[in-house]
């Protein structure tokens, strides 16, 4: 299967009871951190992003200047 399901645990006590759960479950997971989730996050939104259209240098240029 290609989904992942992404659980936010509001305690420490109910993450030790998911993990516990997949694990005897034989489902793999992983943990990730605050910055891992942004960074995945980011990267799906790049994957989403139109590409077709282009902005000029200039453009860009004087955004970053203010």
């Amino acid at each position: 299967m290609s989904k992942t399901l992404l659980v936010k645990p509001r305690t420490k006590d109910d993450l030790k009871l998911i993990s516990e759960l997949l694990k005897k479950l034989k489902i793999e997971s992983s943990l990730i951190d605050e910055d891992e989730l942004e960074d995945a996050g980011l990267t799906l939104l790049m994957k989403e992003a139109d590409r077709t259209k282009k902005v000029s240098r200039d453009l860009i240029m004087k955004k970053l200047s203010r």
